[in-house]
This record gives C-alpha cells, structure tokens and sequence, in this order.
C-alpha cells in the first residue's frame, strides 16, 4: 500500500474512534476490517491456455491474495461496479432512474431500488453476523482476497496494465474494497433464490396514506415483479421465482455410474445455464494449498473458492432447484395502526428502519433520499400491490418476506470443505451436515467409486403440505398458479408459523431426513424440473411441496435430458466422455423432434395443404400461399438441430413459441399422463388454421428481423466480441434445447444476439478419474475476462463455438508442460515495497 494512502486511512481511523466506539455500544456492529489479516502474502501464479489460472500458496491468507489479484486483473470493472451494487451506492454514482447495464441474479432493478434493497437487507448487522459465522481458514481467505484485488487496483492507479479497463480505470467507483464489500457479495449469492428477486417489491414498501389509499406501485417494479418478455417480444406471465426474472436460467447435470459407464468408474457432466456478463458470471481456475488443498473449477466473481468442479477425489456440479427458499405472510394489521400487527390477539409494531441513499442529480450535485423500511417477526415487508390490488398494503392487510438463507451463513463454508472433500462418501456427509445449498440441486461423483450422488439438500423452509393447507389464507390460493409451491401463510396464527424441528441445522429449516436424495450406479440427472424423476427407474415422492412438485408435465429439456442418458446406456461400450461431450453440444431441439412432423403434417400435407390453398385462393392472398410454402419445405428439410449452420431452427422457434400459446388441452394430441412422464403429451390435435396463423406470425417475425426463412441459425444467434462475430449454436429452454444459448431481449433486428443480458452454456465440465489421474475436460463459453483489452476477452467462446473441449491442466506435471504456461509471484511485501 503506498505510504500517503496509509497515512490519509489511519488519519481517518483516529478521528473516528469516538464514534466507532459509541457504534459498538450502541449496535454491536463491529467493524469487520478493524482486525482484517494483513499478511505477508506470498503466491505464485501460474496461467496456462485461454488464460486460466492456477494459484498455488502456503497458507489461505495468499491464496486469497492470489486469487483476488487475478479476479480483478481480468474482470475489474465487472466487480467494481458490482460492489457498489452490494453497498448500495448505485444512485451516487449512476444516477437514481438508470439501471445495472448486466442481468444478473436480482434482475435489473432502477438503480435507487437496488440500493434501498441491499442497504436494508444486506446492511452492517447482516455483514456482522455473516463475518462472525465464518471460520479463520475463511476470514485469511477473504482478508488475503481483499488485499489482492487492493493490490492491483493500486498497480493500475500507478499505470499497469496500461490499455486495460478502459471503462473504469480512472472512475471514482473502482477503488480499494474492504472485507466487508466481500461479505456482501456473498450475502447476495445466498439469497439469489428469494429475497433479491423481490429487490424492488422490499425497496417500495410503505404504509398506505392517511386516506387509506395504497400508492401505485412503481413503474419501474412492474416488468421486473409480473412478467418477463421472451425473444417474441410477446410478454409471458412469470412465476416470481424465476431466477434472475426468468425462466432461462438454469442448468443440466448428468452423472454416470460404473453400472453405465462399464469401466468402473464415474462421469459427471456439468452444463450451467448462466450469465455470460455482469456480477454473477462464472470465473475458471484452480487454487492449491499443498497438503490442503488443490481444486479446479468456477466461482462468481468476488467468491474466493470454487463453487462448482472437482478435486483429486470429487467432482459435482449444481442445477437450479425446485424448492422454495423463501415464503410469504399475509400480516392482520391493528385497526388505525397501519404498522402494528396482529398474532394470536395481541398486537405487535413492526420495526421501522430509516435507510439514506446518496443520488446524483444531473446536474453532479448529491443530495440525499430517504425511506423508512419496515421489518416483522416474519420478515422484511414487501409492495405486492404491482401484482394485483389485492395484495396491496392497506389499512387491513400487509405482506412479508421471510427468506430461509437470510440466516444461512454455512453456504460458503460448505462449498470450503467440499473443495477438500477426500471421497463421495466424505462428500455427502458434508452436505449433510450443514444442509447449506441455498438455491441449488447438487450432482457428485467420486474416485474409485461406482455410485453417483443427487440430493436437493439445503436450506428449506419447514412448511409440510398439511401446514400449508391449513394456514394459506384466500389470498394465497389465488396466488398460487403465479408462485407455485411458494407458502404463503396466515400470520395471524402462531401455529401457522414456519415449522421448528429438532435435529434442523437451522431454526426453522427442513431436516435433513425430510430432503430428498439418490444413490444409484446407472445414473442420475436434473434439467431444472423437481427431484421427481432424478433417475426414472427409482420416482422419488413424499416430500413436501415446498421442494417441488410430483406427477406434473416435464420440461421439453428434462424429457431431451433422461432421453440422452437412455441413449448414450444403450451403447455396449458403456458411456464415454467422447458421447457424452458430444451429446451436450448437439443442439438438438425436443420441441422439433416430438412436434415438427405432426404440425407438418397437419399444416403442409395432403388435405391440410389443399384446405389452405383453398383458403389463400379464396382471399387472393398468393404471396401467403407462397411463404407457407416455403415455409413448410425450410422446416421439412432441417435436421432439428440449432447448429450453426442449421437452416430452419429459427424459423421453427419462431413457429414453436406461438404454438405454445395454444392451451396444452387444444395443443396435444395426447395430453400428459402422469404414469407416463417422459413420452407425454404427444402428437399435434390444434386446428390447422390456428398452425397456419402461428407459421405466418413466425414468417413475419423472421422478416422483421431481416432473417431470410432459409438462414442457417448464424444469422440470428451469434455474440460480437470486438468487431468480430462469433457465430453460436443452441437455443432457449422454451423450445427444448439442451445446449443452450437464449439471450433475454426481443427478437428483433439483433435475431436472437448474446450481446445483450445473455446466458446458457457457461462453464461445462466432463470429469472423470482413472486411477490416480484426474481427466477433465472444459469449456468456458463466456471467455475468462470481461474487458476487450484482455487476450481473453473471446479466446474461450471462440473455442467453445468451435466445439473444441480442453484439457484442463491439473497436476503439476500437466501445468508444467503447458505451452501456454506464464508464471507470476506476488508478495505483498514488494507492494509495499513501492
């Protein structure tokens, strides 16, 4: 640290002493930097192909260093503007009305609603409590963090890596960060699931006006809160508990046992659908701590450890969970009281909070903004009223928030000691202790063993279905179609409270008993859809709602998924991470290969073609007759797959997300047999003037976006990276597609661009173990750095659009002999040194 910097801090820490220690008296907040770890730090730093790093240290203090250090050389001004998201700072610097410019896990909220949110629920008691949970392995580990990602924002102030972050290098929002700025940011991964969904719905809350009239809600809450629009541009009504505002966000997980596999070993694949840009994007390496420590894999940017990937004895991966992390109540409010409540007679105030937020007008000046936020027994108070009147807070009624992960501190502890997991079994007794996943399906396999590990294991309200029956008010039955499986309690009545078992890590969490789990030696897989069908042969069922649902119609994917691993069991062979591999990047379309030909037939041949032609004769209408035409032969030729070169999968996109909706009873030939899952609904029964409508609307679309029918899908999906554009294959989950790649914005003249908040294929990863080796293969499709100076800014996504997997350099031999391989030490006394 240069000495003027810590002169100017220790200056400031002195005068504020008084005041710190009043603090401390009066909140028993402490102040998590006053005792941070200050080295010395020593790592190396070793990058091999496509700019992954590996990061070998003594002790966690320089791992930390280490790994923060390369975080934020490749993805400063990502992070950056991250942390002033988690401290609430947005409005000071961006102005109150703009918005985060990248998608992320709590949606797109106006600037002064993200930072009313996070200075309410992620304030200085939260990051107090979060730091007094962690062990010290993790205090060094993110203190080191800290002064690694400090480190070089220091070195760029003096002119490194001159050219790089052009777009933040000289802001005065890119500075040093504290642990406190870390602790947030993993604060917000815990509640990705719940509460920063509802990020405006928490910042707008208020009582109603003295006349009992509920304000109108904000009109930046609507589109976030009600509904998401799709790549039609058509709006698509959403449950609330899509994760990061919609439906695309999720992943695909296989994992192979010895039984499948026949070599005696496991495999797993690991395929999240992600965000390929903003706070949340997944960043690829490995950190090693000889004797301790040595894992490969991803993390967000701004977690010090690895979340998903594998060591020398695990490997897993995560998928998008079906359990609700989080319930509402509807609170009975004291009559002429708007802020007091009601339980079991006897009333209760709810506890005010003032929350200040620096704006900056436009004119630069700052002034300040205040509200006054409200918190009950059950929960952060929340503005519904965007959804329906009826929920609005008014003189009768209010609405709370309860997220289970709002005091799920052993998240990031758990995925520490996973990260040093030394068997499967060593593996699920860790799951199983701290039940810590907070919004996530976990997949796993280990060295030498034949078994292959699911569990939907975690942090889950304890709300059994009779529980929920009796105690969800009307109101909460009419929101169930938009929020199923979300509780929505009568909190009036203490008995209709969250559930408080024994043997629970966490006050009012499920049991471990009461969550559900499979070992198996053929396989188990999940696509997003519930623990139900986690291998076909063994249904599981008798758990709660709360975790997901049973007996009820499977995604396209998940029908596409366990139809991969039923084919790839069918070779003699056994399944290799060759088919594997290829399996995940076929592109292949399940809407195509159970419904094309059935709406062909119906739309292009025989009696149905003679009654169109009829119908386009009578009104005249020649050039319509000619595109459906044409239409028909595009889609008739095309072999169901989104590859790049594939000519009719957007015109057929296009087509399937208009048939879907027509209601499933007019649709489906077959409607969905619950004994059945997999193979219904099937065929096509919907009045071929209604296809015919569909097909036209799609061949207009098409040529609104200036899309010729017979494009191959380069023309429509592709991502520009510096001038340069790559084009892409896959597509969305609405129509299917396993390998996955859907950008959340109109399809317009962009086509179906991942320029703007896009995700899908992230990191995969194909892992296996063959005696005392690792072999891994991956592909990073989002590229290591975010920033367009960097080599690795499109190196990995030109890699993945080619198809071309990489072994991941592992052991020290293989780094060794990379022939990309740069080395890098750090010590922090030569920082200080400058």
């Amino acid at each position: 640290m240069p000495l003027n910097v810590f002169l100017r801090r220790r200056v400031r820490l002195l005068a504020t002493l008084p005041l710190l220690a009043w603090g401390l008296q009066s909140c028993a907040v402490p102040n998590a930097d006053l005792d941070a770890h200050t080295g010395p730090y020593r790592v190396e730093i070793r990058r091999t192909g496509l700019g992954i790093p590996h990061v070998k240290a003594a002790d966690w203090g320089s791992l930390g260093y280490g790994y923060g250090y390369v975080q934020a050389q490749d993805n400063l001004c990502t992070m950056a503007d991250a942390f002033v998201t988690y401290r609430g700072e947005r409005s000071r610097y961006f102005g109150a009305s703009a918005r985060p410019t990248a998608e992320a896990t709590f949606g797109q909220p106006d600037n002064l609603d993200a930072d009313f949110f996070f200075r309410f629920v992620a304030d200085d008691a939260a990051v107090a409590r979060y730091r007094q949970s962690q062990t010290a392995d993790m205090h060094a580990l993110i203190d080191g963090f800290v002064a690694g990602y400090n480190r070089y924002v220091g070195e760029l102030a003096r002119g490194g890596s001159p050219g790089a972050h052009a777009a933040c290098r000289t802001a005065p929002w890119a500075g040093e960060i504290s642990s406190a700025d870390i602790y947030r940011r993993l604060y917000a991964a815990n509640l990705a699931g719940s509460a920063v969904r509802f990020a405006s719905a928490i910042a707008t809350a208020k009582p109603p006006v003295a006349d009992g009239a509920q304000p109108a809600a904000s009109r930046e809450q609507q589109p976030e809160d009600v509904s998401t629009t799709d790549q039609t541009g058509l709006a698509a009504t959403a449950p609330l508990a899509h994760l990061g505002g919609h439906s695309g966000i999720g992943s695909n997980a296989l994992a192979f046992g010895a039984d499948a596999t026949h070599n005696g070993s496991a495999l797993l694949l690991g395929n999240p659908h992600w965000f390929w840009s903003g706070p949340d994007r997944f960043y690829q390496a490995q950190l090693t701590i000889p004797g301790k420590l040595n894992v490969s894999g991803v993390s967000f940017l701004g977690v010090p450890l690895i979340v998903i990937g594998f060591n020398e004895n695990v490997a897993w991966t995560h998928t998008v969970s079906t359990a609700k992390r989080f319930g509402l109540f509807k609170l009975t409010l004291v009559p002429g009281s708007p802020t007091r409540y009601v339980v079991d007679g006897r009333s209760e105030a709810m506890t005010p909070t003032q929350v200040k937020v620096d704006v900056r007008a436009d004119d630069g000046s700052i002034h300040s903004v205040s509200r006054t936020l409200y918190r009950s027994r059950f929960g952060a108070l929340v503005n519904l009223g965007a959804m329906s009147p009826a929920l609005a807070w008014n003189r009768q009624q209010a609405f709370a928030l309860r997220d289970i992960n709002a005091d799920n501190f052993r998240v990031f502890e758990n995925f520490l000691e996973w990260n040093q997991a030394s068997s499967l079994d060593d593996f699920i007794r860790i799951q199983k202790k701290n039940a810590a996943m907070p919004w996530v399906n976990t997949l796993a396999i280990g060295r030498g063993d034949p078994r292959v590990w699911y569990a939907d294991i975690g942090a889950v309200p304890d709300v059994p279905d009779e529980l929920a029956q009796r105690c969800t008010p009307p109101v909460g039955r009419a929101l169930a179609q938009s929020m199923p499986g979300v509780p929505f309690l009568d909190a009036s009545r203490s008995d209709c409270d969250w559930r408080n078992q024994a043997g629970s890590v966490q006050p009012h969490a499920l049991p471990v008993a009461q969550m559900p789990s499979l070992l198996r030696r053929d396989y188990v897989g999940n696509f997003n859809g519930s623990y139900w069908l986690s291998n076909p042969a063994e249904p599981l069922s008798g758990y709660a709602q709360i975790i997901g649902a049973t007996h009820t119609p499977q995604s396209l994917r998940t029908r596409l998924g366990h139809s991969i691993a039923t084919q790839l069991q069918s070779d003699p062979a056994g399944v290799s991470a060759d088919a594997l591999g290829r399996a995940a990047l076929d592109s292949r379309s399940m809407s195509a290969l159970l419904f094309k030909q059935p709406v062909l037939d119906r739309l292009c041949g025989g009696a149905a073609a003679a009654a169109n032609d009829a119908a386009n004769d009578a009104a005249d209408d020649a050039d319509k007759h000619n595109d459906l035409g044409q239409a028909c032969k595009v889609l008739a030729t095309w072999d169901d797959t989104a590859s790049a070169n594939a000519v009719g999968a957007t015109l057929w996109d296009e087509l399937w997300r208009r048939l879907r909706t027509i209601p499933p009873a007019q649709l489906y030939a077959v409607q969905f047999d619950p004994a059945q899952p997999l193979t219904t609904p099937a065929g096509i029964a919907a009045d071929p003037a209604k296809l015919a409508a569909a097909l036209h609307d799609a061949i207009a679309a098409l040529r609104h976006a200036g899309i010729a029918l017979d494009a191959p899908r380069s023309a429509a999906l592709y991502v520009q990276r510096n001038g340069e554009r790559i084009p892409l294959f896959g597509g969305c989950d609405a129509g299917g597609y396993f390998t996955a790649a859907c950008a959340a914005h109109p399809f317009d003249t962009r086509g179906y661009s991942m320029d703007v908040n896009p995700n899908g294929d992230t990191y995969l990863q194909l892992v296996s173990f063959d005696g005392d080796q690792v072999l891994a293969r991956t592909l990073l499709a989002s590229s290591e750095s975010g920033d367009p100076a960097s080599p690795h800014y499109a190196d990995a996504t030109r890699d993945y659009a080619a198809r071309r997997w990489l072994s991941i350099p592992f052991s020290e031999a293989s780094i060794a002999r990379d022939p990309a391989l740069r080395v890098h030490t750090l010590s922090s006394s030569d920082a200080r040194a400058r």
